[in-house]
C-alpha cells in the first residue's frame, strides 16, 4: 500500500488555515455511475466563503478540530451525482460530506489530495492571484 511520506497519522495533528496550506483544490472523481440514491456527496454551495471567514482570524497557524456543524447550513445543497468519470474541481474550504447509501449498486470514488505547485498567497504584489485565492480574497472583502 502506498502512503504519502506527509500524511499526519494523528488526526488531532491535522490543521487547516486561511491558505488552505497543503491543499490546491478538493477533487471528487466518480469512478462509477453515480444517481440521487447512490450516496453522492452532499455539498453545501458557496460555503468555502463562510470557511474562509471563519478561518480568518486564525492566519496562518489555522485552526485544529474544526468542526463546522452550523457553517453553511443556510446554503444550498447540491449532490454530487455523474456518470463514471465525472471529475469534481472544487474550492478546498467547500463543505461536503457522505450520505447514506440508498441504491442497489456500490458507488466508487477517490477524493485523492491535490498539492499547489506554490503555496497560496492572499497579498501578491503582481497582482497574479490563482482562482482559489481569489475566491478566499473575495470572501474576506465581502463581510
Amino acid at each position: 500500500m502506498a502512503s504519502d511520506p506527509n500524511e499526519q497519522r494523528d488526526f488531532s495533528a491535522w490543521r487547516v488555515n486561511v491558505t488552505s496550506r497543503g491543499r490546491a483544490l478538493l477533487m471528487l472523481f466518480l469512478f462509477s455511475d453515480v444517481r440521487e440514491e447512490d450516496a453522492p456527496t452532499r455539498i453545501r454551495i458557496g460555503s468555502h466563503k463562510d470557511i474562509a471567514r471563519l478561518l480568518a482570524p486564525a492566519g496562518e497557524a489555522g485552526m485544529a478540530h474544526l468542526r463546522p456543524e452550523h457553517v453553511g447550513e443556510d446554503r444550498p445543497l447540491a449532490l454530487a451525482t455523474g456518470q463514471a468519470g465525472t471529475v469534481y474541481l472544487c474550492h478546498p474550504f467547500l463543505i461536503h460530506a457522505a450520505q447514506k447509501h440508498r441504491g442497489k449498486k456500490p458507488r466508487f470514488m477517490a477524493q485523492p489530495g491535490l498539492a499547489p505547485s506554490e503555496p497560496l498567497r492572499l497579498e501578491r504584489e503582481d497582482g497574479a492571484y490563482s482562482p482559489v485565492e481569489m475566491a478566499i480574497r473575495r470572501a474576506l472583502h465581502s463581510i
